[in-house]
C-alpha cells in the first residue's frame, strides 16, 4: 500500500507552517524562562506546542491523504442457462429436468475454486440462478446479452458458458446480437436435432377487424414431419359451430402448406374462431396442433377520402398502406378538384391542408364542419395560421422559419390502441419526419401516440396526436416524411408491416364510431398469457369534463364463477388499472363508479390466449450454437462433455486475476485519530504546566 499527502497549496507552505509553530512556541516560553521550570521542561512543553500548532496550521491547507492499494480482481464465469420449453419438448425431457441440472450445479461448483461464478437463466427475461425447471414462454438472447452488457461492464469476465437448444422467437439473430461481447463464449448444445413425428399449426393469419355481412381471409400455414402419406383435416369453429374445414394430405416428410380460404362475418361483436389440426397417432406435441383468433366484428366497410394539397410522395404510402386493409375503401384527390360531399366518407385525410388559397380553405372548413373524423399530416406546404382555428385539439405557433427533423418516440402510456412489440421496436430505428419549429398546444382531451426527438433529446412535442372533442375525433402527424418510414421499413425486413400497422391502427382508432358516454372503460379483446392485462377509463360531468375524483372499481370474472375485485389508480385526469396476468381463458368485466347521485358502468370481455410459440419449433439448432462459439474464441460441448468445461476455462491464458491500483482520497482533517493527537498534545502541556505552577 502507497501512502501520500497532498495538498491544495503549494508544498512551499509547509515550511511556512514549521516556522509558524517555531515561532508561537518560541515566543510563548521565551518569556517563561524566569518561571521556576527547568530547561528540560521548558523545552519539552515548547516541543509539544510547536507540534500542536504546526499540524493545525498545515491543516488549514486542506490537505488530501491518497491512498494506492493493489486490487486483485478473479475471472467472472457467467454461466447462462436457456429456461424455455423448448428445451424439454423432446424426448430426452427427463434428463434435462433431472440430471442435467445437477451436473451443471456441479461444473459451477467446480468452477467457484478459481473464478467468480455467476448463474442466470433467461428465456422473455433474465433472472438470476439456474432454472428449477424449464417454463419459459418465449426465448430472447437480446435481452441476454444486453443484460450482460449492463451488469459487467468493466468487469473481468473471463468467459460466457450459454447453455441453449439455439432456437429463438424474440429478438434478432443472436449471432449478430452477440457481436459486441468482448469474452470468450462457451456453448452447450442441448435439445435434439433430429426430425420429430409432430403436426404442427405454424401460424394463423387474419385480419383484426371485419364488417358485417362481408367476407374476410384466413390463410393457416401447416407444417408436418415424418408423416408421408398421412390424412389430417383442419377445421374452423366459432361459438361450437363449424364454419370451415379441409383434408390435407401430407406428401413428403418435411411438409408445409398454406391454407387460405374465406369466412363470413356474421353479427357485430368479438368472436373467438379456434383453428385446429386433427392430432395423428405418436405425435412429440399436441399442443402445437390449434390456435385461437379473435376478430372485431363491425357494422359496414369504411370509406376513406384523403385529400391533398399538391402531389407528395406521403400520399402514396398512405394509401399503399390502406389499400392493403380488406376493410377499406380509399379514395384520394386533390383539393383544387374535390367537389363532392365529405359526408359520404368515414373519415377524411388532409395532407399538407389547409393550404394558403382562400378557397380551398372554405373547402376544409366545411369538411370540419361536417360530424365526420379528420386526420391531418401537417407539412411545409401547410397555413398553420389557418390550421389552428380549426379546433383540431392541437395548436403550432410557429417560432420562426426552420424546420425540426424529429425522430419518433412511442409513448409508453398511449391507450387509445396498442401497436405490436415489433412495430415499436421499428419505430425506434424510423428515420425523422419534417416538423415545424413551433410551441406545441395541447387541451387535456389530446393524447400523445409519439413524442418528437430532436437530436438525443426526446421532447414533450407531439408528432403524433389524437383528441376527441364533443364527440368528433381528430389526428394530427405533425411532420411530413412518411414515406422514409416506409422505405426503411421495406430496407430492413423487406416487407411493409410495421409500417401498415401503424397507419391502420391510428385509420381504425379514427373511422371506428363511439358511443359518446360520460363513463367508459378501453380495454384490449385478446391477451397472450405472458401478457399483463390493463385498462384505462375515463369520466366525465355533466358539462363532458373528464374527472377522476371518484373511486372507480372493477370485477373480473373467469369462466367459474370466481371474481377478481380491482381498484383503478389515478392518472391525469383519467384512470389506469393494471391488472396483472391471468391464466387462459374467457373473462368478463364490469366496471362501476359514483358521480355525485349518478351510478355509471360499464363492462365488457377479454380472453388470454396460451403462448405455444416454444412448441412450434422444436428442432435444436446446434449450428447457431457452433457460430457462436466459434466467433467468440470458444467451443461448442454436449451435455455429456460438460465436465471438460472446467478444464478447458482454465487452460486459457488470457482467463486470468487482473491486479490494479485502486486510489482512494480522503480530507486529513476528517480523521479523528488527528483530533485526539493535537488533543493529547495540548492536554498533556498543559497539565505540566498547572504542576509547575504556571498559568
Amino acid at each position: 500500500m502507497n501512502i501520500q499527502i497532498l495538498t491544495e497549496q503549494s508544498p512551499w507552505f509547509i515550511p511556512l507552517c514549521l516556522v509558524g509553530g517555531a515561532l508561537y512556541a518560541f515566543i510563548l516560553y521565551y518569556r517563561e524562562r524566569d518561571n521556576e521550570f527547568s530547561a528540560r521542561l521548558r523545552w519539552m512543553l515548547a516541543t509539544f506546542r510547536f507540534v500542536a500548532v504546526s499540524i493545525i496550521a498545515f491543516l488549514l491547507l486542506s490537505p488530501l491523504v491518497k491512498t494506492i492499494s493493489e486490487v486483485k480482481e478473479k475471472p467472472i464465469v457467467v454461466i447462462a442457462q436457456d429456461n424455455t420449453r423448448s428445451v424439454v419438448t423432446n424426448r430426452d425431457s427427463s434428463y434435462y429436468n433431472s440430471e442435467y441440472l445437477q451436473r451443471l450445479q456441479q461444473v459451477a461448483g467446480q468452477l467457484e475454486e478459481g473464478y467468480e461464478v455467476k448463474t442466470y437463466s433467461f428465456g422473455e427475461e433474465v433472472n438470476e440462478g439456474l432454472p428449477e425447471d424449464f417454463t419459459g414462454r418465449q426465448t430472447n438472447f437480446d435481452e441476454l446479452f444486453e443484460s450482460l452488457r449492463t451488469r459487467f461492464t468493466n468487469r473481468n469476465v473471463g468467459a460466457l458458458v450459454l447453455a441453449s437448444d439455439g432456437i429463438y422467437n424474440r429478438g434478432m439473430n443472436p449471432v449478430y446480437s452477440a457481436r459486441n461481447l468482448e469474452f470468450p463464449v462457451y456453448t452447450v448444445a442441448l435439445g435434439d436435432t433430429t426430425l420429430p413425428r409432430d403436426l404442427i399449426l405454424t401460424e394463423v393469419n387474419s385480419n383484426r377487424i371485419a364488417y358485417s355481412g362481408n367476407k374476410f381471409p384466413m390463410e393457416a400455414i401447416v407444417q408436418a414431419n415424418r408423416l408421408k402419406g398421412k390424412r389430417v383435416s383442419l377445421t374452423v369453429s366459432s361459438e361450437g359451430k363449424n364454419l370451415y374445414s379441409k383434408e390435407i394430405t401430407i406428401t413428403s416428410d418435411q411438409f408445409s402448406t398454406k391454407v387460405s380460404f374465406q369466412l363470413e362475418a356474421g353479427e357485430k361483436g368479438l368472436k373467438r374462431y379456434d383453428v385446429q389440426l386433427e392430432a395423428v397417432g405418436n405425435e412429440r406435441s399436441t399442443a402445437n396442433n390449434s390456435k385461437q383468433v379473435f376478430i372485431e366484428v363491425l357494422e359496414g366497410k369504411q370509406k376513406i377520402l384523403l385529400l391533398a394539397n399538391t402531389p407528395h410522395p406521403d400520399i402514396k404510402a398512405i394509401k399503399e398502406a390502406i389499400s392493403g386493409n380488406f376493410n377499406y375503401e380509399i379514395e384520394s384527390t386533390y383539393i383544387d378538384e374535390f367537389g363532392g360531399n365529405t359526408e359520404e366518407y368515414n373519415l377524411v385525410i388532409l395532407h399538407q391542408l389547409p393550404p394558403g388559397n382562400p378557397l380551398n380553405r372554405r373547402k376544409i372548413e366545411q369538411v370540419m364542419q361536417a360530424d365526420i373524423p379528420v386526420l391531418f399530416v401537417i407539412g411545409t406546404q401547410t397555413n398553420l395560421v389557418a390550421f389552428n382555428r380549426l379546433n383540431t385539439g392541437l395548436r403550432i405557433v410557429i417560432q420562426g422559419d426552420q424546420q425540426n427533423e424529429a425522430l419518433p418516440v412511442v409513448n409508453e402510456r398511449f391507450a387509445l390502441f396498442n401497436i405490436s412489440n415489433s412495430a415499436k421496436s421499428a419505430v425506434k430505428k424510423y428515420p425523422p419526419l419534417i416538423s415545424p419549429f413551433a410551441d406545441y398546444q395541447m387541451p387535456n382531451s389530446a393524447r400523445v401516440f409519439m413524442h418528437q426527438q430532436i437530436g438525443s433529446v426526446t421532447t414533450d412535442k407531439p408528432l403524433v396526436v389524437f383528441n376527441e372533442s364533443s364527440g368528433r375525433k381528430t389526428g394530427v402527424i405533425a411532420g411530413e416524411g412518411l414515406w422514409r418510414w416506409r422505405l426503411y421499413n421495406y430496407s430492413q425486413q423487406r416487407n411493409h408491416e410495421a409500417f401498415n400497422e401503424i397507419i391502420n391502427k391510428m385509420i381504425q382508432y379514427l373511422s371506428v364510431k363511439e358511443e359518446k358516454k360520460r363513463f367508459r372503460v378501453m380495454a384490449e379483446n385478446n391477451y397472450l398469457e405472458n401478457r399483463a392485462v390493463t385498462f384505462e377509463a375515463e369520466l366525465y360531468n355533466a358539462s363532458y369534463e373528464l374527472v377522476n375524483e371518484p373511486e372507480v372499481e372493477l370485477t373480473i370474472e373467469d369462466e367459474e364463477g370466481k371474481q377478481y375485485p380491482f381498484g383503478f389508480s389515478r392518472t391525469g385526469n383519467a384512470y389506469r388499472l393494471k391488472a396483472g396476468t391471468f391464466p387462459v381463458g374467457n373473462y368478463t368485466w364490469q366496471a362501476r363508479t359514483t358521480l355525485g347521485e349518478e351510478v355509471f358502468t360499464d363492462n365488457g370481455q377479454f380472453s388470454v390466449s396460451p403462448l405455444n410459440i416454444e412448441t412450434v419449433k422444436t428442432i435444436a439448432d446446434h449450428g447457431l450454437m457452433y457460430r457462436l462459439a466459434q466467433r467468440h474464441d470458444g467451443e461448442m460441448l454436449y451435455p455429456a462433455n460438460l465436465d471438460q468445461l472446467p478444464d478447458m476455462i482454465n487452460q486459457r491464458d488470457d482467463v486470468k486475476t487482473l491486479s490494479y491500483g485502486r486510489e482512494r482520497y480522503e480530507d486529513l482533517v476528517s480523521l479523528e485519530w488527528l483530533f485526539f493527537v493535537i488533543l493529547a498534545l495540548l492536554a498533556f502541556e498543559w497539565f505540566m504546566r498547572k504542576r509547575g505552577g504556571a498559568y
